[in-house]
């Protein structure tokens, strides 16, 4: 079974290789999975004929095996050395940059200005034990969190940012993303990587989790990992709320005053509907965009650019406990919609990360490329839940076309739509409620990766109410 899992790891970095697969094949063909075996000679093509109806000496067929397993070895203790050799340099650059480590005007416990030289050092992250600090400022509710691409280079900057924020707080943790294609993938339980502590004496403390980058045995994680789970759920309401005040911004050229602003009857329903969350944070998040909004010389904040902040994944989220500060979610770039007319996908994103990937009918010539706005949202178009646009609708700009519900959940997948793009009845109506009016749709090919992303629990999308349109019939190109 050993030698299967190494051969696996090898063809999913050498798919084109069919002895590969061949003798992946024959090592499942040996463990009784049968099923497994013929996937693998399929994948061996003409490599499976040859050898099969050849006498080739078994001795040849375990010396080329011990070959690719020996290359597969050779190849992960590089890549080992490369990530280990990468933080050790994110690590002397964190020690040797004292603008990056040093706080602006902080003072000590006797109330004296610290020193501007050096007020940071770096805990090595090959001690397996936490120190006493470190468990201490563990223990506050002011525990932040942030996320990052998986590879060290993303982890590695996520740190430095964290360490030149004057605002940043006594401790943070950090979680990664997998990456797919260009896209980093946002999805439940993400691991974590490291925490960064600045703790009582001034100093900074570096703690890895990652036993093959730090050669180390991380302390236990247990209370981290819950508290990056709560972080985790709050963050895709923050997502959507913060994405709906600036579309209410940029439509309306003023922020919202309350969050009733947002979830009005149509057509005033930014928002498919409020969360506990959101009326919690609203005042917060409504603050940190005033705060960062160019004044007008009418004294009304200028429309928010729609590149916005925060394209790169890397910002500090909200806190696990409460916090004074107005800061941006983590998801400070707007919510947008993306369609992949090449492998029927549909993906929520914020900047470089996906949030969600469903599958979708469309229309194939007949679905049009380019860029789009959604402007009406609706609940049960032309009066019903169950018609040819199921029970939510989303209008593309000025036209015909829209993101809709089905009464024909075959078609999902296929181009059967006369240029509309369909969706499965919990899909839309999960899409209805997170993305807000206003948001930006890029319909295009082979921009998505082909993996669906879908959430463990979907995105609080209870019924709405006064969201139908009975003053219109839609004529969608269903």
């Amino acid at each position: 079974m050993k030698n299967s899992q190494h051969l696996k790891a090898y063809v999913q970095l050498h798919p084109e290789n069919k002895m590969a697969w061949y003798l992946l094949g024959k090592e499942y063909y040996k463990n009784g999975q049968q099923g497994k075996a013929n996937y693998c000679f399929n994948q061996a093509g003409e490599v499976y004929e040859a050898f099969e109806h050849s006498k080739v000496p078994a001795d040849m067929l375990r010396e080329y095996e011990e070959g690719l397993l020996r290359e597969g070895r050779q190849r992960r203790e590089s890549r080992l050395r490369m990530r280990r050799t990468f933080l050790a340099l994110m690590l002397f650059l964190l020690v040797v940059i004292p603008s990056a480590l040093a706080p602006v005007a902080s003072t000590d416990e006797s109330g004296e200005p610290a020193s501007a030289a050096v007020t940071g050092n770096l805990k090595e992250p090959a001690v397996a034990e936490p120190s006493e600090d470190a468990t201490e400022t563990s223990a506050q509710p002011a525990m932040a969190f942030t996320a990052a691409g998986e590879d060290m280079a993303s982890a590695g900057q996520a740190l430095v940012k964290i360490m030149q924020s004057r605002k940043a707080p006594s401790e943070t943790a950090v979680l990664a993303m997998k990456k797919s294609g260009r896209w980093l993938v946002w999805k439940s339980n993400l691991p974590l990587v490291a925490t960064v502590e600045k703790n009582k004496q001034g100093k900074t403390v570096y703690q890895s989790y990652d036993p093959a980058a730090c050669a180390c045995v991380p302390p236990e994680a247990g209370g981290l990992k819950k508290q990056a789970v709560i972080w985790q759920d709050k963050q895709e309401e923050l997502a959507a709320l913060w994405s709906a005040i600036r579309s209410y911004q940029n439509s309306k050229g003023t922020l919202p005053k309350s969050l009733k602003e947002l979830a009005k009857p149509f057509p005033g329903n930014y928002l498919g509907g409020t969360t506990p969350l959101m009326k919690q944070e609203f005042s917060a998040l409504r603050g940190a965009l005033n705060s960062q909004m160019p004044q007008s010389s009418a004294g009304t904040a200028s429309p928010v650019p729609t590149t916005g902040v925060g394209e790169e994944a890397g910002n500090l989220g909200a806190k696990t406990g409460k916090s004074k500060e107005t800061q941006q979610p983590f998801f400070s770039s707007p919510l947008k919609i993306i369609v992949d007319k090449q492998n029927h996908r549909l993906a929520v994103t914020s900047g470089s990360v996906i949030l969600r990937n469903y599958e979708v009918g469309l229309g194939g010539n007949r679905t049009p490329e380019g860029e789009f706005a959604i402007t009406d949202k609706v609940v049960n178009p032309n009066g019903h839940s169950n018609g040819e646009f199921g029970s939510r609708g989303m209008q593309l700009s000025d036209t015909n076309y829209a993101i809709h519900g089905t009464n024909e959940p075959d078609s999902i997948g296929k181009d059967e739509s006369l240029g509309c793009i369909r969706m499965k009845r919990g899909d839309v109506e999960e899409l209805f409620a997170m993305v807000p009016m206003g948001t930006k749709v890029q319909i295009s090919k082979g921009v998505l990766p082909d993996g669906l992303l879908l959430p463990e629990e979907s995105f609080p999308s209870g019924t709405p109410l006064d969201q139908t349109n009975p003053n219109k019939v839609y004529h969608w190109l269903n």
